[in-house]
């Protein structure tokens, strides 16, 4: 293919090759030409266009296919436009010739279709250029198009589409005969040429202006007559058509000047009065062809009505919003009156009115919902709301009016019907979709919309009734706080009315759908309503029998209101389910003798009664099963099933009371069948196994009925077909924008669309297709849908005999009848077979006999041939699933076998299309079916048949098989790749465009091709790159095609492509060709394109985005919202079309891709992602939060908008988006936030201003979240006071991740204060509409969490701005101090529930944070070390915030413990359910405890926090003897829960109180921290850890827990369970501080039990005293049971977490293992360090024999840390880790048990072997000893000399090796070693004790005097080595001090000479270093004190010496002046350095 990539065709390569390759190369040639030549200069392409011309026009010959003529012609035109004009003449007449030829051969006609395609590409691209010849070739095109068959005429369309689009207005001559020709091209046999045919009018409408003037109703009426026998293709092109020129004619202002006066101007009314006739009467009076002739008189056929339904949506929306706005009122009126009675045939059958009222429905919906904002979505509901008042009017006047005859009453009655219902479905919908934006509209008193809705309730016709409680329903769900009013008002009318017929049907539909409503609505309703409903519908059943004019009514209003309140679920329904047990026992007959006296006793109408009952009774039981599945216990199904048989008795016997009382029964009878149907599908059919015979003839007697007339085979068969296999029949069955029309056409002309009036009890149930109206089917369908689902239940559970007879009676019935009944027939019972072979098949359940098998095989055969597609395609599913059921090698192989024999020998479209199918579907089942012959035979005659170019059915169904096979195959088809992919590719380049659905499934098979080769696609191997290029080369074909689902079938191969082999697809084009197809009418192309997109920008978002707004600018004509894209780029588009996109799907998979984008590259393009969402959530802003907003400072956000202002089209539009609706604006505030989180994870200047400014200073490109502080406060804001209550929550959450990410940026300009500060009052405004009365619960609720987190981050310190946000939640706590009774009764109960919690969660936070400040600030006064910088809010806001809380402390702890309480409560497994409190807790109620969980487990932990720190800072003392110990009790006592004091309750002691809210805390912490679910929040855990820690703190507690061993180790197991299970070091670090609180406390215990029994035993021996502490006189320590070994295994957990060395499993020998030393994180040292504070505590909880047993342990441990963590830092630091393991050391050994005598001698040694370990770490072990830090051993060793008794250190050995590493140490050059080396001597050496200190000082002194007397050769140089000597006088000085008498003097004469060589002389020291001066002055100093000290010696030295004198002398005179001043300096300057250096590490000692 390379040889290909030239200018000019290389015909050596081109003769070469075979035919298919040769047409492949072309291809590819011209693909490449295209790009080269639009890239290649003019000059060169000039120098070879003559051979290129040549090489073009001569390919017309070689016949080329449809992709490779066009391309042809395209690069004809481009190679014109930028070479030489001068042979274009030639070439045009070449064309010409060609198309003029007589030959007429098929083989010809590919030449002569090319020589058109190329004319209209040169007129198109050279356009006036070619003027003077344009007349010719119309003519000539014109005249050989009346020759032409169907794709010459369709090609002839195209051309002169383009041929006109060169032109312009220069084509006026030739216009009439263009338009003549498509005229007749418009009503075309073939479709495709009826779609061409569109365009080109298309194109001539922009000039032609007699199309839109003169011939406006000859064009209308043209169109109507195409949309006869039309598919969508045609409707959607022709509407565009109608549409556009209607629209057109309505616009266009007419040019003046005298030829132009005949032309009139066209009204509104004309044009919509065009359209009106072409949807009520079709394309003329009397209809063609396809009009039914339904009782005799002809209505239009619907696929007229469709099509004009369509044009209207495209006539209003060419023109737009605006117009739409300001016409609103005559276009509804107009729309409405299109079923009104004045066009009595559009209404004449039901069927007709239903699909009239579909028609009218879409129109609004389309236009309304997709055209206007929210502004004017509001004024058209008040407009809707008007049509409803006048035709309510209307009727109350013929209602009132009863003197005239009441025939003439009923038609006017029926007259309003359908405009009524079409009125009130929209006001529906339209409310829906604004959601909680829609209550300025309700509450609009003028227009009353509730009050029109409520009155149209009574209706006389029910399907207005229907209409009005529908539109309740959508009310509800938008706006929950209708609901309850509305319901209540509803109960209300219907309890007042009862005696009215209408009134009790129109409100009981009205309370059934607003009870359906309440599955939408979170909040719910009260708990209460239940009950009234149910006592309604009870009293409605009783008094039914009362009046027999409302018998039928006041049943049915009955049954249906209890089923209603079933979709409540169980929570609600379990309170009534032994009330409606009861109701449905007594509604049937008890025993069989029953049922046959009522057959001989009752009439007619009786009956209707009775049925209408049953049936109801059987729906409420229905939807009891599917919404209560919880309540179906064994009980309740024993109680269910008992009427049971009497239902399917009556059942068998309703066809017998048929006959009796003849048709009024017919109805009741099929609804009553198929409510029996459905539930017994429900019902597990064990529960009627004595029944299932008769229901199964029943059901067979349904099948076969000899009344059904017609054949719905496209709503039974989709769900039995596979759903890929629905793409090959109709594109009817695929999902279009317009599906909600187009089902009508789908189910064929006889047969009605659903509609609520058919089954009133759909009412409440959840619509699969989201916010419509549900559609039940009429009962005659619907009863054969249900009963073919049950026959596959029943049929699989009777024994095999029956089934057999019932399949050969089935297969007899069919035989038995004729025509168009044995179609119908036909269709049912292969549906049921169907139906039994898929459960068969998913219960894995056998077939039966051989027989069965014959006879399922001939049924299936028979339908494989049927003439109907869908009923063949069933077929097709049925033979697979039949292979699965039997499951035997064989019988497939035969099934396969027939269908290769029927294959080969028949010619008949039907026969060949079923079998190849049927192949397909054996291999997606059952895998590669068996053998590889087997799949070669498969594929040898589908290739066969797919290129059977007589019938383009059959290729289409063979290459969809083939395609099923490929994809089933797998691995196995290997082999057939290449045969496949060259056929695909030769099919793509030849099947005519006007067969687009070969081409579709010529696309699913390269698509499974792609699939099969995979990750392979990128191999570089010949043979690969060969088919990698055809793959690419497919797609590029099915790019071309005019077909949209063709395109899309291209794109998703790309995808896979780009999937599998990314660096060979061409990204830009790729990216292009999505963009230009984002706004496609065709919804599964865009689907494709967002599913791709939403690929592509997963792994390139940023290289995406940059194509698409290259391609923006660069392109001229192709894009339609390239507007868009050049300014927004493609996410601003991808917002625009989530804002008009009504598919679920879609508006899915458009989030993800910007969720993707977003993550992406928000951090890079910050300011654009920022505008864009600032533009969608302004853009809609309401005029009065706008002016709120001004308040906020104009900043550096609104530099950027200047790009936006020179887009603006008009003034009214000066945002990039206009109106977006409120579900778009909640996506823009999630964005915000994710923007924030995405920058958290960025560089850090985007939370630091200062940073920011600079590197903003340094490169202006740079860009950091913070300097758009005011634009995110502003989004938050504009959002939180919105009226939708859903953006109000997105923007309380984006103001709160605002709140907790900025609150500490300090703002640099006011030192002190932070940059948050500003905003206070903004966040004040944002805030307070949250806390009006009328906000729902939710908003409040979120609304206290943002003031907690306000006044907790601390941004506002003065107290009085802090009050505004304080006094919000003052208010919220006075009005939930009544309790659960006192909120709204809107919602349900757990509503204020979770408002009560959110509100002393919020409280609790508040407090928590208090109590901090005030803990922090405190902590200052008592200790100097304490460094806390939070002092920065000044200590008056740390106090003052603890007293604005402390004023309602008494409140809020009564209220804490009550939800404490609560929560305990509801947390206790359910077996103890009966001992809970019967009217619930102190906060929710005892109904909906279960919606309330969630509330208690959302807000429990801080609460828990707050109320241990209140319960701490009383100290566990009941102050406040007013306040009543009853009352602070009452919150941990269930029984006294709602009594007051005066109930007599026992009063409990203080004592008890504090001990039961111990318990109550202590229990809830444990009961959350042993079972944490995978779902508690770190914040919980953390909160419930700080409790803990809070409750320890003081000492009550601590008693408690500290006598209570038990208790203690349990929460210690509890503690190691959570350290385990969670990772955070935060969550460890508070649990091992709740560890060592808890050692504490049994510290304390074992401490106080000591003392007193000392004090009772003091008298006695000490002999007798009991041991205390754990390990008693044994010393040992029980797991489980033991404290001091549960904290054992905890601390070793967290140790070998950290330091797995530790572990001696892990280093295989528990002796020294030498490990280089490691640093730990800072998180692992904190966490290291709190476990070696616990050891060390240990032995303090033991015996003395326990200690014994856990000493060992805590050493190994202590030393081992030690040991794995001494490195050396730089300046002779300890690591944090070192320092604490140094300090557990000196715990552990001054512990009292080293001393205590029963342990002495056990400790010695312990103690001996642990100073040897650490002696040994020093040994070298393969020589990596040097890597230790001397200082830390040593610092270690020091430790144990001074710290144990003398006998542990004094044995010689230990000795020795001691004093050998001091000394090696001395020896060190490093300075910073020796002076720790010489601190840590002279600790020893001071040592009191002789025994211990002599030996060193004998040892060591020698060699530091040695080293002090060098200091005369070796000057120092720095302070560290000036730090040294000064260090060693110090310990020979000390030295001095301890000797004895006889000693000191020669001490004293050593120190002196070093002492006096330090000094200097006048000379050199004013050249001294200032290092040599400050030795000298330290020297003089000394010299001073020891003078007078010692003043013997030191004269005799000094006479001695004269040398030394006079050095003496002479320093001290030169120093006479400054010694003063410098002594008195240098106590100053040396001592603080001295101490801290040295601090650290004397506090070990």
């Amino acid at each position: 293919m390379e040889l290909a990539h030239s200018l000019l065709l290389n015909e050596e390569a081109y003769n070469q090759l075979g035919e298919v390759q040769r047409a492949e190369f072309i291809f590819d040639w011209l693909r490449y030409l295209e790009k080269l030549l639009l890239a290649t200069s003019r000059s060169d392409v000039r120098e070879k266009q003559k051979t290129l011309v040549e090489q073009l026009l001569s390919l017309l010959n070689s016949s080329p296919g449809p992709p490779t003529r066009k391309l042809l012609a395209k690069n004809l035109g481009i190679l014109y436009s930028i070479g030489d004009t001068f042979s274009v003449y030639e070439t045009i007449d070449k064309c010409n010739d060609l198309i003029r030829s007589k030959d007429d051969s098929p083989s010809y006609l590919p030449t002569k279709l090319a020589a058109v395609v190329c004319l209209g590409s040169l007129y198109k691209k050279l356009g006036r250029i070619l003027v003077n010849t344009f007349t010719d070739t119309v003519g000539n095109i014109l005249k050989a198009m009346k020759s032409a068959e169907s794709q010459g005429r369709y090609e002839i369309m195209l051309s002169l589409q383009n041929i006109l689009n060169g032109l312009g207005a220069a084509a006026i001559p030739c216009h009439r005969d263009v338009y003549k020709a498509a005229k007749s091209c418009l009503t075309d046999r073939s479709m495709a040429v009826r779609c061409a045919a569109a365009k080109c009018l298309l194109e001539l409408q922009k000039e032609a202006i007699f199309m839109w003037s003169t011939d406006l109703d000859s064009v209308a009426t043209l169109c109507f007559k195409s949309f006869e026998g039309s598919n969508y293709d045609v409707r959607i092109s022709v509407s565009k058509l109608l549409g556009t020129v209607l629209a057109k004619a309505i616009i266009s202002k007419h040019p003046g000047g005298a030829s132009r006066q005949s032309m009139r101007r066209v009204s509104l009314e004309e044009v919509l009065e065009l359209l009106g006739t072409g949807f009520l009467r079709g394309s003329s009076g009397f209809l063609r062809a396809s009009g039914d002739m339904l009782k005799g008189t002809s209505s239009v056929s619907r696929d007229v009505r469709v099509g004009v339904t369509q044009a209207y949506v495209v006539f209003v929306s060419t023109l737009g919003g605006t117009w739409l706005e300001k016409n609103f009122a005559a276009f509804l009126s107009h729309i409405l009156s299109l079923v009104s009675q004045s066009h009595p045939k559009a209404t004449q059958t039901q069927t007709d009115a239903v699909c009239g009222r579909r028609c009218v429905s879409f129109i609004l919906r389309a236009t309304i919902g997709g055209l206007l904002g929210e502004k004017a979505q509001i004024a058209a509901a008040k407009d809707i709301c008007q049509a409803i008042w006048k035709l309510k009017k209307v009727m109350d006047a013929v209602m009132s009016d009863s003197n005239v005859e009441t025939r003439l009453g009923s038609t006017d009655v029926t007259a309003s019907q359908h405009m009524l219902v079409c009125a009130l479905q929209e006001l529906g919908n339209l409310t829906y979709s604004l959601g909680t934006t829609a209550a300025p509209l309700l509450q609009d008193s003028s227009s009353g919309i509730l009050d029109s809705v409520i009155s149209v309730i009574v209706h006389p016709s029910i399907s207005v009734r229907l209409a009005a409680a529908w539109c309740l329903h959508c009310i509800a769900v938008a706006l929950p706080s209708y609901l309850t009013p509305l319901l209540d008002r509803c109960l209300e009318r219907l309890t007042v009315l009862k005696s009215s017929p209408e009134a009790v049907t129109g409100f009981s539909f009205a309370v059934a759908a607003l009870l359906g409503a309440v599955k939408h609505c979170p909040l719910g309703i009260p708990h209460g309503k239940g009950k009234i409903i149910m006592t309604l519908a009870e009293d409605l059943l009783c008094s039914a029998a009362q009046n027999s004019r409302l018998s039928a009514q006041r049943t049915q209003a009955g049954w249906l209101l209890i089923a209603a309140l079933m979709t409540l679920g169980p929570a609600v329904v379990s309170h009534h389910l032994a009330r409606v047990l009861l109701l449905w026992k007594c509604v049937f007959p008890v025993s069989p003798k029953d049922l046959e006296t009522e057959k001989s006793r009752g009439d007619s109408f009786t009956w209707q009664v009775t049925l209408e009952g049953r049936a109801g009774a059987l729906c409420a039981v229905k939807s009891f099963v599917s919404h209560c599945g919880d309540l179906l216990t064994g009980e309740v199904i024993q109680r269910l099933l008992p009427p049971l048989p009497c239902a399917v008795d009556l059942l068998t016997q309703l066809s017998s009371v048929l006959k009796a009382y003849g048709s009024p029964l017919k109805t009741p009878s099929l609804v009553y069948r198929q409510r029996l149907y459905e539930l017994l599908i429900l019902l597990p059919p064990e529960t009627y196994e004595g029944n299932l015979c008769a229901i199964l003839k029943e059901l067979a007697a349904d099948l076969t009925a000899s009344d059904i007339q017609v054949a719905a085979s496209a709503f039974l068969l989709p769900p039995l077909c596979h759903r890929d296999d629905l793409v090959i029949l109709s594109p009817l069955l695929q999902e279009t924008d317009h599906r909600f029309i187009e089902e009508q056409l789908l189910l064929g002309n006889g047969i009605a669309c659903g509609s609520l009036e058919y089954d009133p009890f759909a009412i409440y149930e959840k619509d699969v297709l989201g916010d419509s109206v549900p559609k039940p089917l009429p009962p005659v369908l619907s009863v054969i849908s249900s009963a073919v689902k049950l026959f596959g239940v029943v049929c699989a559970h009777v024994g095999e005999a029956q089934r057999l007879l019932i399949l050969e009676q089935l297969l007899d019935s069919i035989k038995h009848t004729k025509g168009a009944r044995q179609q119908v027939v036909q269709l049912h019972v292969v549906s049921s077979l169907s139906s039994f072979l898929k459960y068969l098949a998913g219960s894995k359940g056998n077939l039966g006999p051989e027989e069965m098998r014959r006879l399922a095989v001939a049924l299936v055969m028979g339908a494989l041939e049927s003439p109907n597609p869908l009923l063949r395609c069933a077929a097709a599913e049925a033979w697979a699933r039949l292979a699965q059921v039997v499951d035997d090698g064989a019988f497939t192989a035969a099934l396969a076998q027939v269908s290769f024999d029927k294959l080969k020998s028949a010619r008949d479209v039907v026969t060949r299309t079923g079998y190849s199918l049927a192949l397909g579907s054996l291999h997606r089942y059952l895998g590669g079916i068996s053998s590889s012959q087997h799949l070669n035979s498969c594929v040898g005659i589908l290739y066969t048949l797919s290129q059977d170019s007589t019938s383009p059915d059959v290729q289409t169904w063979a290459l969809h098989s083939l395609s099923l096979i490929i994809d089933s195959a797998g691995p196995l088809y290997h082999m057939h790749v290449e045969p496949t992919l060259s056929l695909i590719i030769m099919l793509l380049l030849n099947v005519p465009p006007t067969h687009a659905e070969v081409q579709q499934s010529l696309g699913r098979c390269l698509n499974a091709l792609i699939t099969t080769l995979g990750p392979e696609l990128q191999g570089n191997s010949t043979s690969i790159s060969t088919l990698r290029t055809s793959c690419l080369l497919g797609c590029a074909v099915m790019q071309d095609n005019p077909d949209c689902l063709v395109q899309a079938q291209a794109i998703s191969c790309l995808q896979q492509l780009h999937m599998f082999a990314p660096r060979h697809v061409n990204l830009s084009s790729l990216v292009s060709c999505l963009c230009v197809n984002l706004c496609s009418p065709y919804l599964l192309l865009r689907r494709a394109v967002l599913a791709c997109l939403r690929q592509l920008v997963q792994r390139e978002a940023a290289e995406v985005s940059e194509h698409a707004v290259m391609l923006a600018k660069d392109s001229r004509e192709e894009l339609t919202l390239d507007a868009n894209i050049r300014e927004l780029g493609l996410e601003g588009a991808l917002l625009t079309l989530l804002d008009k996109e009504t598919d679920q799907k879609l508006c899915n998979d458009i989030k993800e891709t910007l969720n993707h984008m977003l993550t992406s590259m928000a951090v890079d393009k910050l300011s654009f992602w920022l505008k864009l969402c600032k533009d969608v959530l302004a853009a809609s802003a309401d005029f009065t939060t706008v002016t709120c907003v001004d308040t906020m400072q104009e900043e550096e956000g609104d530099k950027g908008d200047d790009a936006s202002v020179l887009t603006t089209r008009n003034d009214d539009k000066s945002y990039p988006f206009t109106n977006p609706r409120w579900a778009t604006r909640v996506f823009a505030a999630e964005c915000v936030c994710r923007i924030i989180n995405q920058c958290e994870n960025a560089h850090s200047a985007h939370f630091d201003i200062a940073l920011a400014q600079e590197m903003k200073k340094r490169d202006s490109r740079n860009d950091f979240l913070v300097l758009h502080l005011a634009d995110l406060i502003r989004m938050a804001f504009m959002a939180a006071t919105d009226h939708s209550d859903q953006l109000r929550l997105s923007g309380l959450e984006t103001l709160l991740v605002v709140i907790r990410r900025f609150a500490a940026i300090p703002e640099p300009e006011f030192p002190g204060h932070v940059i948050l500060e500003q905003y206070q009052a903004n966040v004040g405004a944002a805030l307070r509409p949250a806390f009006a009365s009328e906000t729902p619960p939710d908003v409040t609720a979120k609304a206290c969490q943002v003031c907690s987190a306000w006044i907790a981050s601390g941004v506002v310190s003065d107290l009085n701005d802090l009050r505004r946000v304080h006094q919000l939640l003052v208010s919220s706590l006075t009005k939930i101090q009544a309790g659960k009774e006192a909120l709204s009764h809107l919602y349900n109960e757990s509503a204020s529930t979770m408002e009560i919690l959110a509100v002393l969660k919020a409280w609790a936070e508040v407090y928590i944070i208090a109590v901090e400040r005030h803990k922090s600030h405190r902590q200052p006064l008592k200790t100097t070390t304490c460094s806390e910088e939070s002092v920065r809010n000044g200590s008056y806001s740390s106090d003052g915030l603890l007293d604005l809380v402390h004023t309602d402390l008494g409140t809020l702890s009564r209220l804490w413990l009550a939800a404490l309480q609560d929560f305990a409560l509801l947390t206790l497994p359910s077996e103890f359910a009966s001992q809970l409190p019967v009217e619930g807790g102190a906060f929710y109620t005892a109904e909906t405890s279960e919606n309330a969980k969630s509330h208690y487990y959302n807000s429990w932990a801080l609460i828990l926090h707050a109320t241990a720190l209140w319960l701490t800072s009383t100290g566990f003392v009941v102050a406040d003897p007013d306040e009543g110990v009853s009352h602070l009790s009452r919150p941990v006592t269930p029984t006294s829960m709602c009594q007051g004091s005066s109930s007599g309750a026992t009063v409990k002691s203080p004592e008890d109180v504090c001990t039961d809210r111990f318990h109550l805390i202590l229990g809830i912490s444990v009961e959350f921290l042993c079972s944490l679910r995978s779902d508690a929040t770190m914040e919980s855990i953390t909160a419930c850890l700080h409790a803990l820690q809070a409750l320890l703190d003081v000492p009550w507690p601590r008693s408690k827990i500290g006598s209570d061993q038990d208790l203690g180790i349990e929460l210690l197991n509890v503690l190691h369970r959570v350290i385990l299970t969670r990772e955070s070091p935060s969550i460890q670090l508070a649990s091992l501080e709740v560890v060592r609180q808890i050692i504490c406390a049994a510290q304390e215990h074992v401490k106080e039990k000591r003392r007193s029994a000392e004090v009772d035993d003091g008298a006695a021996e000490k002999e007798t005293l009991p041991e205390f502490g754990e390990g008693k006189d044994t010393g040992g320590l029980v797991p489980g049971k033991s404290l001091v070994f549960a904290t054992l295994e905890l601390c070793v957990c967290i140790l070998v977490r950290q330091l797995p060395e530790l572990n001696p499993k892990l280093t295989g020998s528990p002796g020294v293992k030498a490990t280089k030393p490691q640093v730990l994180s800072e998180d692992g040292s904190r966490l290291v360090s709190a476990a070696l504070v616990i050891l060390s505590e240990l032995p303090a909880v033991c015996s003395p024999e326990g200690s014994i047993s856990v000493l060992p342990t805590i050493l190994y441990l202590t030393i081992g840390v030690l040991r794995e963590t001494a490195v050396k830092l730089p300046g002779g630091q300890l690591s944090s880790t070192v320092a604490a393991s140094l300090q557990a050391l000196k715990g552990i050994l001054s512990s009292p048990m080293a001393r205590a005598e029963k342990s002495h001698t056990a400790w010695t040694d312990l103690l001996r072997s642990a100073l040897t370990t650490v002696l040994d770490c020093w040994d070298p072990v393969d020589g990596t000893h040097q890597e230790l830090d001397e200082i830390s051993l040593l610092t270690a060793i020091t430790v144990f000399i001074l710290s144990t008794s003398p006998e542990v250190t004094t044995i010689p050995c230990l000795q020795k090796r001691c004093i050998e590493k001091f000394k090696a140490t001395l020896e060190i050059k490093d300075p910073v070693v020796q002076i720790k080396t010489y601190q840590l001597l002279l600790s020893i050496f001071q040592y009191p004790n002789p025994a211990v200190s002599y030996p060193y000082i004998y040892s060591l002194v020698s060699s530091i005097v040695e080293k002090l007397q060098e200091i005369d050769q070796r000057k120092p140089e720095d302070t560290t080595e000036l730090q040294v000597f000064q260090e060693g006088i110090k310990v020979l000085e000390a030295l001095v001090a301890i000797a004895e008498e006889q000693h000191r003097s020669q001490l004293v004469a050593c120190l002196l000479p070093i002492l006096i060589s330090f000094l200097l002389d006048d000379n050199t020291l004013g050249s001294a270093t200032c290092i040599m001066k400050s030795l000298h002055d330290f020297a003089l100093q000394h010299l001073m004190q020891i003078g007078p000290q010692y003043s013997s010696v030191f004269k005799n030295v000094m006479a001695s010496s004269p040398a030394l004198k006079a050095r003496l002398e002479a320093a001290i005179k030169g120093n006479q002046e400054s010694v003063k001043v410098k002594i008195a300096t240098s106590k100053h300057t040396k001592n603080p350095g001295k101490n801290a250096s040295i601090q650290l590490k004397t506090n070990f000692l």
